[in-house]
């Protein structure tokens, strides 16, 4: 073992398991994150909502109550984009010869960009039914999300997946499996980069934090779309900047493309990860543009 490396924890992917009958009923790690991370977000929102002070002089957009029916909404939206998502983004070919493999969700499988996807889809179809007003809910659930995106990250990492690249870094973890053993040019022991948990912190803690600050402390909500704007923008810069230590996607990458480009020009390119997140940095600023500028409207009027 390199002495600047850190073992990987003795932690399975399954919490428990229970056998009834000929069945087995398993709780994983994965799932766990996801139930908590929503449950997490609903409590954020309902807190914020009750806030009159926070929110513009129209309101807060939605009611706890209409938050309870929002969130079957999203839940379907994170499921069913989160999975055709990692079809489409990931994947294609397998799931386009054994489609009917596309179902079997418990077998891991999902994409943030395919669930951020399905939710911005369900949350719009909801808000123009019930007519509230657009930008000030998706600044609510922006606010929300980022527990959901920490958990998820430390499920990934339990479950000895989306690993970074090979490092001697002194905190480069160990992965098990010959998967994660299997880096060019290294005999010894292979320690990489726990890129799950950069992301955590990026995405999740320090993202998370920074929009409760400014929602809470310093009135952002107060201006529709701010607070969305800075999510989607820290979101697609944290996504990016962890790309560049991730293991490449194997699908995309060869011996003529290490590094798995998918938009490559010459020795510099994308990943799938980095061009998935160009069109929300575009939005984030965008709306962070449109924010200030009708802060900078309201200051003067």
């Amino acid at each position: 073992m390199p002495l600047s490396a850190l073992p990987f924890p003795n932690i399975g992917p399954d919490i428990f398991s229970v056998e009834i009958g000929t069945f087995t009923l398993t709780l994983r790690w994965y799932a766990l994150a996801y139930i908590i991370g929503l449950l997490v977000g609903w409590r954020i929102c309902v807190a914020t909502v009750k806030r009159a002070a926070l929110w513009p002089a129209s309101g807060a957009p939605l009611t706890p109550r209409q938050i309870e029916d929002l969130l079957t909404w999203i839940i379907i939206g994170v499921i069913v984009g989160g999975r055709l998502g990692f079809v489409m983004f990931y994947q294609r070919g397998f799931y386009l010869a054994n489609p009917i493999e596309i179902l079997k969700v418990w077998q891991g499988g999902m994409s943030f960009h395919g669930g951020f996807a399905g939710v911005t889809i369900a949350a719009l179809v909801y808000g123009i039914r019930q007519r509230v007003p657009l930008l000030s809910m998706a600044d609510l659930l922006a606010l929300a999300t980022p527990p959901g995106l920490f958990l998820g990250r430390i499920a990934n990492f339990i479950n000895n997946e989306l690993w970074g690249r090979p490092s001697d870094m002194p905190w480069a973890v160990i992965f098990p499996g010959d998967a994660a053993q299997s880096c060019p040019g290294i005999t010894d022991i292979c320690a990489r980069h726990p890129s799950q948990l950069y992301e955590a912190i990026l995405e999740g803690l320090l993202l998370g934090f920074a929009l409760l600050f400014l929602a809470w402390r310093r009135g952002w909500l107060r201006t529709p779309g701010a607070i969305c704007g800075l999510f989607l923008a820290g979101y697609g810069f944290a996504r990016s900047f962890v790309e560049l230590f991730r293991q490449p996607d194997a699908q995309f990458a060869d011996v003529n493309n290490p590094i798995g480009y998918v938009v490559q020009f010459g020795d510099w390119g994308l990943t799938m990860g980095q061009f998935l997140s160009l069109p929300m940095l575009a939005a984030g600023f965008g709306l962070l543009w449109l924010a200030q500028k009708r802060s900078a409207i309201g200051s003067v009027s």
